[in-house]
């Protein structure tokens, strides 16, 4: 009896190939894991011999080192402090391969942001960014995923990048959120007072045009400007904000912060004995905040979860730099509202 031919491994290479579209000695190198081949030919000739069942021991995909750039504002709110804290505290669990550079840039210095966005001296597969929405951001941002960089955008969303991944909430829908808790709450007409951190960040515009909208449209007997105050997160310019509306002399009504400094609008409600005839709605369940909630001066807090944030921006530029299945959930982050009764005990910042 005549055994059957065995099939020519240059054979089962040739539909290895054709199957994964490379060449031949590209499925030679990966096979036998010698020589260089991208992360993506390596993904597509596994894939590939999986699928023909080649019987034989396949390589991981995974290979060589991962490197993830974190690149955020040198801004020392406590939202970027508990975002840094919580970046950190994933990182020990990160597999060994990954490499992660992390890059504190100054506040408002943009042209280091930008040559920070360049090319490394090393390959760099993934970037987690904070960054202000402008046309010099927005190029750069464009040519590191042309470079095959996967983007994770934490914060504020950055217009044009269709193939970034933008893992924060819906800014909008949070201003809009604001809107319909001070409508509802300021029983008596006035100003409603918006105050935003920088308008460069496409974040805060949302959440100020979000308010104005819903306060115009369903709650005529408050007023708002259509553009917020710009205070750089900087308490003594919130504290100005509130002194010079007060100072005009039309009642303030409600506040509406979609950033930090809140310690300036407490002082400057405090002083001028307006702390209890204002409705306050701010974000994130800061320590301070937790304080104001409890003392009665601040009545709703939204919070954006730096957390969830952190792991769903890691999560995303690991999975495609890794060729695994994305993480779950591709829509924005969900924001929580707290009041004094509902608010966690747990400090908002470790140590």
């Amino acid at each position: 009896m005549t055994a059957p031919a065995r099939r020519k491994k240059t054979a089962r290479f040739i539909e290895i190939a054709a199957a994964a579209g490379v060449s031949v000695a590209t499925v030679d190198r990966v096979l036998n894991e010698r020589g260089s081949v991208s992360a993506q030919s390596r993904a597509k000739v596994v894939a590939a011999a999986r699928e023909l069942a080649v019987p034989r021991l396949l390589p991981d995909t995974r290979h060589g080192l991962i490197h993830i750039d974190i690149l955020l504002p040198d801004n020392r709110s406590p939202f970027f402090q508990r975002l840094r804290q919580a970046l950190q505290a994933a990182l020990p669990m990160l597999d060994q391969r990954v490499v992660v550079h992390q890059q504190t840039l100054g506040e408002k210095d943009d042209a280091s942001l930008l040559r920070a966005l360049r090319p490394r001296p090393y390959r760099r597969q993934g970037l987690i960014v904070a960054a202000p929405d402008t046309p010099a951001v927005q190029l750069a941002l464009q040519a590191a995923i042309l470079r095959g960089e996967q983007v994770a955008l934490v914060v504020s969303n950055v217009a044009g990048l269709a193939q970034a991944r933008y893992v924060g909430i819906d800014n909008h829908a949070a201003g809009r959120t604001a809107g319909l808790l001070l409508g509802r709450l300021c029983r008596q007409p006035g100003r409603v007072l918006l105050l935003s951190s920088r308008p460069d960040y496409r974040g805060h515009l949302e959440r100020a045009s979000g308010c104005a909208e819903v306060l115009a449209q369903d709650f005529p007997h408050l007023q708002c400007d259509q553009v917020a105050t710009a205070t750089h997160d900087d308490a003594d310019r919130c504290h100005a904000a509130v002194s010079l509306a007060f100072k005009r002399g039309q009642p303030i009504a409600g506040i509406y912060n979609s950033g930090a400094g809140s310690p300036g609008i407490e002082a400057a409600l405090r002083r001028h004995a307006i702390h209890d005839k204002v409705c306050w709605v701010t974000h994130e369940l800061s320590d301070d905040h937790r304080l104001y909630l409890q003392q009665g001066l601040l009545d709703v807090v939204i919070d954006q979860n730096p957390d969830g944030q952190a792991i769903k921006a890691l999560q995303h530029v690991l999975s495609v730099a890794e060729q695994a299945p994305a993480a779950a959930g591709a829509g924005p982050a969900e924001f929580r509202l707290y009041l004094a009764e509902n608010m966690s005990a747990r400090p908002y910042l470790i140590g």
